[in-house]
């Protein structure tokens, strides 16, 4: 799993979806911290940073435009390097427009 071998001290960027006891004390358990917007409907609201949350918008919004090309959308390509040149190209692309 993703979350199963985090360096101590790692900010870990999450949106609502993953905001559950057991995700947050498995986070907590490795020495990381989770910056994850609780529920409307939770009892207990957690510390969080709208400015480090922000960075992951940012990233967000990134793998959204690299969706728009078909071919990445899609993964054509079934080498793993060709797959990972034509991302090169795609966000070359994007950054450049």
């Amino acid at each position: 799993m993703l979350l199963d071998d985090l360096a101590p001290r790692t900010i870990v960027l999450a949106d609502k979806a993953y905001d559950s006891n057991a995700i947050r004390d498995l986070i907590e358990r490795q020495g990381a911290v989770p910056n994850i917007p609780s529920k409307a409907n939770r009892r207990w609201k957690s510390c969080f940073s709208k400015t480090l949350y922000k960075g992951r918008n940012a990233v967000e919004r990134m793998f959204c435009r690299l969706k728009d090309y078909r071919r990445i959308a899609t993964r054509y390509d079934k080498l793993a390097t060709n797959f990972l040149g034509a991302i090169y190209l795609a966000a070359a692309v994007t950054w450049w427009l």
